[in-house]
């Protein structure tokens, strides 16, 4: 469960990140030190993001439930609250508490970046139930 996750969790933020070196260095949008915030380059990425999302994590729970010999409504309870929780406190550490290049203030990362996180997070938490839900119709 936690690999299909991991995976995820890591081809999303890869993206995100990625999205913005290429506005910066192809599109030449101004990057956080030529800018307030965290600069256009990666203000422009925000509404995607919930996309990568939407994407990525119910495909990666499809490929987990496939590994499974039966998917029930508690087995996709479980892996949301699981995988959704493990987002949330992720997140916490990696883009705020841990300080980096590209950390962000508690203010810029749970206001500012409204409402993509939140966006976000209802998606990691409703990604199994979508997987599911394509199980059942297949």
């Amino acid at each position: 469960m936690l690999l299909w996750y991991v995976a995820a969790y890591f081809i999303v933020t890869a993206a995100g990140i990625l999205h913005t070196i290429f506005n910066i260095t192809v599109l030449h949008m101004k990057s956080m030190k030529e800018s307030e915030g965290m600069g256009e380059g990666y203000e422009k990425t925000k509404p995607w993001h919930v996309l990568y999302n939407i994407v990525i994590f119910p495909v990666f729970a499809y490929i987990y439930y496939s590994g499974l010999t039966s998917v029930t409504w508690e087995s996709a309870v479980l892996t949301s609250f699981i995988w959704g929780t493990i987002t949330v406190i992720l997140d916490l550490f990696g883009w705020v508490i841990i300080k980096h290049p590209w950390s962000l203030t508690f203010r810029q990362f749970y206001v500012e970046y409204q409402p993509w996180i939140t966006l976000i997070y209802i998606t990691i938490y409703a990604s199994p139930f979508i997987a599911l839900g394509i199980i059942k119709i297949i």
